[in-house]
């Protein structure tokens, strides 16, 4: 479950990591009551459950005169179709440097793995495509309580050595909470100290009875479009919509388009068994996104048969272009059905994941 900006914030503060000064509000007039805790500038950041809400205009500017205002234009607001119910009002930092920290588990060694910028506030993976020297990366092995000193070296490199204490405490609250995914972006140096300004916390759904946490999101409409046809979906902030069946073999496909540099724009497993009906649902829901100009299908059949698949993609009947790349049961009937309406049809996930990535450029 990823938490909102401001749980994972109160999380931080309880591990000892400095944030700003802030309050939510759930209505543009009390945003004044706020105002003497804040200073002159303060930062409306939306509360949205999704990627990317900094360039959709999820998070504005103002100052004691305009923040009333500013925030009831983005209560106003949707971002990527989620409406604002809540806002983050916090101080304006007098910001003298950002980074980039964030830690999850690498999958080659099965060990929480630490990565460092100096450049934050910017798309990680961007950076990396780069200049692969930006991003610096440790492993550590998760039977330690704290990054060794020489690993926290070769982290920071130059950077500031009062950075140290909290990206210890980041990796505290990973361990901690059943974390996938700490990250801060950016941590920020100012003349007061060292900052948290932003913050991204994914813990595990497994442990969220042993973490005592209650599942109470809002969801987006397509996530409840999601829950009611039974397919598990995670919305990301790509143009490559992504359609498979189990877990596996979806994020395989999320992994290869990663790999061949693209960005997928969902996570949908449709599960096994999956007929005319819930496909249809999960293409017309993919093809929904904004952005999305194509959709990769990318299932193996076995309970489920591919000429039930072909069915639900035709009678989707949507405007993104479609790649299948499908096999198993019924894969004969399934092909000829979406020949004769003249899909593109490909024999391997490389090539289907290729082919999105020259539509999607």
């Amino acid at each position: 479950m990823k938490l909102l900006e401001y749980e994972a914030k109160r999380v931080f503060s309880e591990y000892g990591i400095p944030v700003p000064k802030g309050a939510v509000i759930r209505a543009a007039e009390e945003v004044a009551a706020h105002l003497p805790d804040l200073g002159d500038g303060v930062v409306l950041k939306a509360q949205v459950d999704v990627g990317g809400r900094g360039k959709a205009g999820g998070v504005l500017m103002a100052d004691r005169t305009t923040a009333a205002e500013t925030a009831r234009d983005l209560f106003s607001r949707e971002i990527k179709s989620v409406p604002v119910r809540e806002i983050l009002a916090e101080e304006r930092l007098p910001i003298e440097h950002e980074y980039y920290v964030s830690i999850a588990v690498d999958r080659s060694s099965g060990q929480p793995v630490v990565l460092f910028a100096d450049a934050g506030g910017v798309e990680i993976e961007k950076m990396a495509e780069e200049d692969e020297s930006a991003v610096r990366r440790v492993v550590v092995s998760p039977l330690l309580r704290d990054i060794p000193p020489f690993l926290m070296r070769e982290l920071l490199g130059g950077a500031p050595k009062e950075l140290a204490p909290v990206i210890n405490s980041l990796y505290h609250v990973f361990q901690g909470k059943d974390a996938m995914l700490a990250e801060i972006n950016p941590l920020v140096t100012t003349s007061r100290g060292v900052y948290a300004a932003d913050a991204k916390l994914i813990i595990d759904d497994n442990a969220l009875a042993r973490q005592g946490i209650a599942v109470n999101r809002d969801l987006s409409e397509r996530e409840r479009e999601a829950e009611k046809h039974g397919f598990s979906y995670v919305e990301l902030d790509g143009s490559i919509g992504v359609i498979g069946n189990g877990a596996g073999l979806t994020m395989s496909t999320l992994d290869l388009i990663e790999f061949y540099h693209g960005r997928a724009a969902n996570f949908l497993d449709v599960g096994g068994g999956a007929d005319q009906e819930r496909v249809m649902h999960a293409v017309k829901l993919v093809a929904s996104m904004p952005g999305v100009n194509v959709i990769v299908v990318n299932l193996l059949g076995g309970i489920t048969r591919c000429d039930e698949v072909a069915k639900g993609i035709i009678a989707a009947g949507v405007a993104p272009t479609v790649i299948v790349r499908m096999a198993g049961t019924n894969e004969e009937e399934g092909r000829q059905l979406l020949a004769e309406c003249g899909y593109r049809m490909l024999e391997s996930m490389d090539a289907a994941v290729k082919a999105a990535m020259e539509v999607a450029e």
